[in-house]
């Protein structure tokens, strides 16, 4: 542990459940790492929907975790806990955190640390792990998308969507993506969709159908939830997988019909991430390093950043975030 390492530091903490008005900084003491942990003296972190729901007391973390937010970061190791040792003080790295990140230094569990992109920031890097650990997770290992298969994701303007639209398009797949104005379906298009269906001015399903010649896609990638199952259903192919990760709106179906189900052949999976075991994790950060982040490295690939703000600005980051205006990640920076 470097000798120099301050005694405390400024996180973030929600004063209660609510709105972005219940976001406060506070000084408490520097954290001291666990054995398998190191600690990170934080450059930025990523500001994800996850943190808007805890904030709104819909998603606590997990038993025994901090409840400081916060899911991703890209730092300097500063300290190493016992059993560390694959990793070393100064390395340049960013980190899937199960919370704690909204702060100048944060614990995380060595096998979910991947090293800083050649080609990027160390800001830039904090908005890589968790879209890029949630993206890989559930398109390539979960909803299996192939080369030469055609791929759907909804939210396309998103830093989740644009992961996506991109990891799908170096996977070989065709890709379309779904949102909410011309501005954001340009965006998509720029990051490599093959098209984007503005879905506040066509069905979306309809369109689907009308680009791909009335087969559907093969695997979907959804946030939305409810609203959207049955359209989702439609969209698929024969063999289709839909992957759902959130319920952005609403997770209770009544008067669904279940057989086109049966009659395509379909799958219909999804996952969280925040609470799988930590040997889930490091296995997804092993598959990264191996398939995705040599294109990371290529420049092949990057992550989009709408805006940073600096720590004690999370409120009118949170702000931003709700009005879903964002084109990429939004992040925190802490001036370090």
């Amino acid at each position: 542990m470097l000798s120099t390492l301050p005694e405390t530091m400024r996180q973030i903490r929600f004063a209660e459940a609510g709105g972005p008005e219940v976001i406060a900084v506070e000084t408490v003491p520097v954290p001291r790492p666990g054995p398998g942990q190191v600690l990170i003296d934080v450059v930025a972190a990523g500001v994800n929907r996850p943190d808007i729901m805890q904030r709104s007391g819909n998603y606590p973390p997990p038993k025994g975790a901090t409840e400081v937010p916060g899911l991703e970061i890209a730092g300097r190791i500063v300290a190493l806990g016992e059993g560390a040792d694959e990793l070393a003080i100064g390395d340049e790295v960013c980190a899937l955190v199960i919370s704690g990140g909204y702060a100048e230094f944060a614990l995380a569990e060595a096998g979910h640390c991947l090293p800083k992109p050649k080609p990027l920031s160390l800001v830039e890097a904090a908005g890589l792990p968790e879209t890029y650990f949630t993206v890989y997770s559930n398109v390539i290992e979960r909803g299996r998308l192939k080369e030469g298969e055609s791929f759907l994701v909804h939210g396309g303007s998103s830093g989740i969507g644009s992961t996506a639209i991109q990891i799908a398009k170096h996977q070989g797949a065709r890709v379309f993506a779904t949102a909410g104005s011309d501005e954001k379906c340009a965006f998509c298009r720029e990051l490599g969709a093959d098209a984007a269906i503005n879905y506040r001015e066509v069905d979306f399903a309809e369109d689907v159908k009308r680009l791909t010649d009335g087969k559907g896609v093969d695997v979907i990638l959804d946030m939305v939830g409810a609203a959207y199952l049955a359209k989702n259903i439609a969209s698929l192919a024969v063999e289709g997988r839909l992957v759902q990760i959130a319920f952005m709106q609403g997770y209770r179906v009544e008067n669904l019909n279940l057989t086109p189900i049966m009659l395509k052949r379909l799958t219909i999976t999804g996952s969280t991430l925040r609470a799988r075991p930590k040997a889930d994790k490091t296995a997804i950060a092993q598959g990264l390093a191996r398939e995705v982040w040599p294109l990371l490295e290529d420049g092949r690939i990057r992550p989009v950043i709408h805006a940073t703000f600096p720590l004690e600005e999370a409120r009118k980051a949170h702000e931003l975030m709700e009005t879903s205006a964002h084109l990429g990640k939004i992040l925190l920076v802490t001036g370090r």
